[in-house]
């Protein structure tokens, strides 16, 4: 008997393996196109910063502002977004944000001022709402807890090329400057924007819910997805149910949530003032401030396919997140001591891989306390928690050049923001113990209970 149910189980294995492993080819890439797009579209503003204030009038701190109030109106509605998403589906969903935000994208280059650029950026972040949380409940629903980590890893390669090879494109659209009587960053905003919506229009048709509804899967491949994500159905979805409410409350879930705020504050000002950065330093050319500007997108492309695996073989979270932070800290400390072109561009790189490299690990870390409907409302109360750092990030840094007449003085925001979050993670680890214990003692009671009944 003992070998039959060692036999059955090794079988039962290899079926979700080779079911992940489709899941992987056949899911994971449209989820990263549409998320790449996502990111292009967000942050090629950055590339048009020096044009705005010389074509339109918007200043550092005005456009700092716009950059970050983005943010604002994404956040607002992420909660309800994502729980929109987790009652009539993520396909549905993320093809409705997609369309909708490819619009508004192409529609910045109407913008004629600083209040018309604090219109769109809102509009734009109300339009994307939802999208990376809806991304990571999808996660939760096709992937294993162990295979969750190299999934957002993936999915975390798609912002990174965007800024790795959407700064070099945008540079280089940024010379169309004159054609048919439009700016640069006219025509840059129109033809990033136009993908968008084509890709949500693909995505409605070939963006599977949950396993059971992937034609590429075999019935007993979709039913060890479905087994090991341990996913709940839509129906049972409930916006007032006091289910989601007690996952925003955790501990736990606050905590990650505020580390990620602080995180945010540092890299969402890093990629949307690197290439003022790097024109200060006497490069003049747009398509060399975006190809030095890849070097962000470099360092954090690098972060999301190599801290990701490791992290996998961590056994302690808030050690593993403690050490990444203190590697911040040290980048942004060497960044602001450094002299050297070549050395700055340099760090650029080694700041993201950190900053960024880190990312996948807060998912990983929330989802594994998280599921069903939990899910849904926790993963995108951390969201919401960290957008407002990608508003407060771009703000700080917009007013530290305002203050200083230097870009780079952004880097003191960085420091400061990761020793914040450094000094954070033993909450963390102090609350996810408590948790854990907590856990513990609920099962054990579970069992004795279980145990009476027999007797």
């Amino acid at each position: 008997m003992e070998t039959l149910v060692n036999t059955i189980q090794g079988t039962t294995g290899d079926v979700h393996r080779r079911a992940t492993r489709k899941a992987f080819l056949k899911l994971i890439p449209l989820m990263c196109a549409i998320y790449f797009m996502s990111f292009l579209d967000r942050t090629n503003v950055a590339l048009a910063k020096i044009h705005l204030a010389a074509d339109v009038g918007i200043s550092a701190a005005a456009y700092g502002l716009g950059a970050g109030i983005f943010f604002i109106g994404y956040a607002l509605l992420e909660v309800p977004s994502n729980l929109a998403a987790h009652r009539i589906g993520p396909r549905r969903w993320i093809a409705r944000i997609a369309v909708s935000w490819g619009i508004l994208s192409a529609a910045m280059m109407f913008v004629a001022g600083e209040w018309s650029f604090y219109i769109m950026r809102v509009l734009l972040g109300i339009a994307e709402a939802g999208l990376f949380p809806a991304l990571m409940y999808m996660v939760t629903l096709w992937f294993a807890t162990q295979d969750r980590p190299v999934a957002i890893g993936w999915i975390y390669t798609a912002p990174a090329l965007a800024l790795l090879l959407g700064n070099p494109i945008g540079g280089a659209l940024l010379q169309l400057d004159g054609q048919g009587g439009l700016h640069g960053w006219q025509w840059m905003f129109l033809i990033e924007g136009i993908p968008s919506v084509l890709l949500g229009i693909l995505l409605y048709f070939k963006l599977p819910d949950r396993p059971g509804q992937a034609p590429w899967l075999e019935q007993d491949e979709a039913a060890a997805l479905e087994k090991e994500a341990v996913a709940d159905m839509p129906q049972h979805a409930e916006y007032f149910s006091t289910d989601w409410v007690a996952a925003i409350k955790r501990p736990t879930t606050i905590l990650i949530g505020l580390i990620y705020f602080l995180n945010q504050v540092a890299f969402v000002g890093l990629y949307f003032f690197t290439p003022a950065m790097i024109s200060q330093m006497k490069i003049d050319s747009p398509l060399v401030v975006g190809l030095l500007s890849a070097s962000v997108g470099l360092g954090f492309l690098l972060g999301v396919l190599v801290l990701p695996r490791i992290h996998r073989r961590v056994v302690n979270d808030s050690l593993y997140l403690g050490v990444l932070t203190l590697c911040l800290v040290l980048g942004a400390a060497a960044f602001i001591a450094t002299a050297s072109l070549v050395g700055k561009v340099l760090l650029f790189a080694v700041t993201a891989f950190f900053a960024g490299g880190v990312l996948p690990s807060y998912w990983s870390i929330a989802m594994k306390r998280l599921s069903g409907i939990q899910a849904a409302a926790g993963l995108a109360f951390i969201n919401t928690v960290g957008l407002l750092g990608g508003f407060v990030g771009p703000y700080l840094f917009g007013m530290a050049e305002t203050a200083t007449g230097r870009s780079d003085s952004g880097f003191m925001v960085i420091l400061v923001a990761a020793i914040l979050g450094l000094l954070l993670v033993p909450l963390l680890a102090i609350a996810i113990g408590r948790e854990s214990g907590t856990t513990a003692k609920t099962a054990a009671r579970a069992r004795a209970s279980q145990g009476n009944a027999r007797k």
